[in-house]
Order: structure tokens, then C-alpha cells, then sequence
């Protein structure tokens, strides 16, 4: 809702968000008064708020106010602090809803043999070291350029190349992440068949991939063993035009909404990140969760001081103990490197209107909507269940998202502010802007503009309806700017963890 100036992020708030200058006077949501000049990306009371009551934006307590805070007053860092004990929490009763309507569609996409649903229908070329990453592109250029215009069903072939699988140990996090994270692709919906090429000497060995649990049409061989790089191009496009042969009679059939999978990103945020772009993808989140499909929220750095209100969400206390878990180790991993991810805001942040790390996390946390929290997940770990999950990644958004692509995201939404360009095959990638500016500077790279909200022309619900269904056209084969442009060939950036040896 927006009134003189001010956004209202949800009906449980009790506080406004100043979208351009508010004046002494003007009246707020609800029919309060400003009896403050409130600054843009500042906060406005709309309601009464008593000494040591919880202020409430994005539907979640921020902090708590440190005196009487009157309807029309400035809420900011002279009468709200944060606490680091858990704060009662509004409960969601006023979340975006699916219909039986909903619950009664489907989209258009493959199914896959081992029952899971594809979104597209690539062929992928998987490295299993940085030593092979040179062949897999080149085999994916010939058989893109040779093979695919035989082949019409096919969407593409899809080098999949990281600078991982030697040098490193052979046990430990870092080869178990490595290894989960290629398996996870290999047995992606979105890939019809897999080629894996490795060098042949390297940690990270073909034989550790077997069939079991890994996409039909699977195949692999080592440079070494091939004759070489040239030899091994040859050798590829024989293997990759007997898995066309296959993959390229496949057609779209009818599947039920219910499995569509969305990894949640969010880069290169601005200061209306978590007041439009990020609570639309919520709603969107709420919608998909009522219809039994699932959303992957991510990064756990970027919850950080939020954690707290995502377990509150929780399903059962061992969801929320999981997550509590990871939030601690990565307080002793980042600790061990001399660094912190209590990132409490800045002056400048507190300029544009941020008051607390809470507020700030929220602003990330807003893309998982108010729907329960069913589950939490390893890096690259097989997510399952419905509804909203969070999978333990860092912040960075080309790794967290091939961890969520790994995981079994069968399409991905990615909000920003300042501009991110990505795309991850062969999941397609949605991208949404925060603000009009940039949307308009950026149209080309732009899917959604959630500027409209800021400007009072659409409601966080409408636009979380919007992004809803242009998940289900996306699943169902429309292309998304990303796709059109060609990003995804060099945004496969498995998590690194261990010593390089």
C-alpha cells in the first residue's frame, strides 16, 4: 500500500517506509499524520508503539522501540535498538495465497526417467577437472555447431567447467562438496543426457560417478585414454549424437505445478531491494509453496541476524536446529580467517534509512515470503519435500546458485538493484529489478521491473502474482533475457572449501 510517499511492505507492520520525502502532515497508511520530516528509506510509526514493543517491518520485528513511539513519529536509531535474544515474531496471517485454481495447473516440461520434471532439455558436457574444461568447451562448440541443428528437440550442449578436481585431497569437505555438486548436475531434470570427460590422472576420478542416482544417457571417458585433445572432440561427438538420437524425440508433456523447484538469489542489491523486488519474490514463494512446489532460499550470510525469525517459521525444532548449526559454523569459519559476518550497518546504510542488522538481513530474507519453513539443506545437497527450504551456501551468488542448480532448482529468480547479469544452464534464469531506473537503463538483461511498486502502480501481491506466472511460462519453455543473451556457460562456480594442495 502506498500513501503520501510512504510504502506499507505489510498489512502486520507497524511501521511505513518513506519512498521520497515525507512532510510534516501528510497523511500515512492507515490515516496516521507525519508530525516528522521523514527522510526517503526512512521509517514512519503508523500505529501506537509502546516503550519495549517490538517494531515490525516486512511482517517481522527489527528491534524493539526504546521509548513511546507515537503514529506519524521517525523510527530510527534514537528510539529503536536491536537485541540479540529472539524477538517475538507477527505471525504470517496475511500471506499471498494459492487458489484451487492454482493448485489445479501444470506446465509444459519434461519428464525424465527416474520421474523428476525438466524445465529444459539440454545435453551437458561435465569436466571432472579444470584439466579437461578446455576439451569439454570445444566438444560443446563442434556439437553445437554440427549436431544441434539435426537435432531441434535439443535446447543445446552445456559445458560445465570449474577450477576443481586436483590438487586437492582425495577425502575431506572440499572433494565431498566438489563431488556432490558435479553429481547433482549430472543427474539435473534439465540435462536429457551427460557426457563427463576428465584428463585421466586427476583426485577427482570418472569412476567415482557411477549410474546409480545420475541422469539417464550418462556417459564418460578420459583425455588420456582417448588419444588426446583432438582425439577426444572426435570420440565426444560420437557419444553426444548417439545421446541426441535419444534426448532430441523428446517432447513437453503436461506436469503438475507442484514440481517446480525455484532457487532465490538476490546481487548487486540497492536500498529498494528489500522493499519491492525481494518481498514480490516472496509472494511469489507463497504462492508456489501453496501449490506444493518448492523455493530454495540461500546464503547464509545474508541472513545472518535474521536467523533467528526463519526459525521461528520452522516446520519442527530439528529444522530450526539445523539451521541454527549452520549459522554457528560459519561464525568459526569466517573467525578462523580473521573476518566476521556480523555486518551491522554502516553510516552510510543508516543514512538511507537501515537501523538495525536485522533490518538488514530481512531485506534478503523477504524473498522467502511467510510461508513455513520445511527444510534445510547441505551445499548441493538433493533438496525434497515442498513449499520453502533453505540450503546452506555463501553469499556468493554464482556459487550459492550452482549449489541450488545441484540441489534440483529447475528454475532460478534472481532480484537486483544495481544490475547483476547472470544466467546458470541449464536451469534458466529469471531477473528481477528493484528499481525503474535501472530496469529501463538494463532492459535487455531485465525480466520483471518491481519499480512499479515504489511508484504506487502495482502491490507487492500483484507483482508476486506477475513473477508466479512467468515461472510457470519460463518452466513451460519461454526464454528468459539471460537465456536469449547466452549467459550460462561460465557461471558453474562450485563452493571451494579445503586446501589446495
Amino acid at each position: 500500500m502506498n500513501t503520501a510517499n510512504s510504502i506499507l511492505l505489510s498489512p502486520a507492520d507497524n511501521v511505513a517506509v518513506a519512498n521520497g520525502r515525507i512532510e510534516i502532515g501528510a497523511v500515512l497508511p492507515g490515516g496516521a499524520v507525519a508530525t516528522a520530516l521523514i527522510e526517503p528509506g526512512h521509517k514512519v510509526a503508523i500505529k501506537p508503539i509502546a516503550a519495549g514493543e517490538a517494531v515490525v517491518k516486512y511482517a517481522q520485528a527489527i528491534g524493539r522501540a526504546t521509548e513511546a513511539i507515537a503514529p506519524g513519529e521517525h523510527v530510527h536509531s534514537h528510539n529503536l535498538v536491536f537485541e540479540s535474544g529472539r524477538l517475538p515474531v507477527v505471525p504470517p496471517s496475511e500471506a499471498v495465497h494459492a487458489t484451487e485454481a492454482d493448485r489445479a495447473r501444470t506446465f509444459m516440461g519434461y519428464r525424465r526417467a527416474d520421474g523428476r520434471a525438466g524445465t529444459r532439455n539440454f545435453i551437458g558436457v561435465l569436466a571432472s577437472v579444470n584439466c579437461s574444461a578446455t576439451v569439454c568447451h570445444a566438444i560443446a562448440d563442434e556439437a553445437n555447431r554440427t549436431l544441434l541443428p539435426r537435432y531441434p528437440g535439443i535446447d543445446g550442449f552445456v559445458p560445465i567447467v570449474h577450477g576443481q578436481g586436483c590438487g586437492m585431497s582425495a577425502t575431506g569437505d572440499g572433494m565431498m562438496v566438489l563431488h556432490r555438486t558435479l553429481a547433482g548436475y549430472a543427474r539435473h531434470p534439465n540435462f536429457g543426457g551427460v557426457l563427463m570427460v576428465g584428463l585421466g590422472c586427476e583426485v577427482n576420478q570418472l569412476t567415482l560417478y557411477g549410474q546409480k542416482g545420475v541422469a539417464a544417457g550418462k556417459r564418460h571417458f578420459n583425455i588420456q585414454e582417448a588419444g588426446g585433445s583432438r582425439k577426444s572432440v572426435e570420440k565426444a561427438l560420437v557419444v553426444l549424437a548417439e545421446i541426441s538420437e535419444e534426448v532430441g524425440k523428446l517432447e513437453r508433456e503436461p506436469i503438475p505445478v507442484s514440481e517446480i523447484v525455484v532457487g532465490l538469489q538476490c546481487g548487486g542489491s540497492d536500498g529498494m531491494s528489500g522493499i519491492t523486488a525481494n518481498p514480490a519474490l516472496g509472494a511469489a514463494v507463497d504462492i508456489l509453496a501453496g501449490v506444493g512446489g518448492i523455493g530454495i532460499l540461500s546464503e547464509t550470510t545474508e541472513i545472518y541476524g535474521a536467523e533467528h525469525l526463519l526459525a521461528y517459521r520452522a516446520a519442527t525444532p530439528e529444522i530450526a536446529a539445523k539451521l541454527d548449526g549452520y549459522v554457528k559454523w560459519w561464525e568459526d569459519h569466517v573467525a578462523k580467517h580473521g573476518a566476521s559476518i556480523d555486518n551491522n550497518p554502516s553510516p552510510g546504510n543508516k543514512r538511507g534509512g537501515l537501523t538495525t542488522i536485522l533490518e538488514k538481513s530481512l531485506g534478503a530474507v523477504a524473498k522467502g515470503g511467510q510461508t513455513p519453513l520445511n527444510g534445510v539443506f547441505g551445499y548441493a545437497e538433493k533438496v525434497s519435500g515442498h513449499g520453502l527450504v533453505f540450503m546452506d551456501t555463501p553469499g556468493y551468488d554464482p556459487v550459492s546458485a550452482t549449489g541450488q542448480v545441484a540441489g534440483g532448482a529447475n528454475v532460478i529468480v534472481f532480484t537486483t538493484g544495481r544490475g547483476s547479469c547472470f544466467g546458470c544452464r541449464p536451469t534458466p534464469s529469471i531477473k528481477v529489478a528493484s528499481n525503474s531506473t535501472m530496469y529501463h537503463a538494463m532492459e535487455e538483461d531485465m525480466d520483471v521491473n518491481c519499480g512499479v511498486i515504489a511508484s504506487g502502480d502495482k502491490t507487492i501481491a500483484g507483482m508476486g502474482r506477475e513473477i508466479f506466472e512467468l515461472i510457470v511460462e519460463t518452466a513451460s519453455g519461454r526464454k528468459t533475457k539471460s537465456e536469449e543473451f547466452g549467459y550460462g556457460d561460465n557461471e558453474f562456480v562450485p563452493w571451494h572449501l579445503g586446501a589446495t594442495l
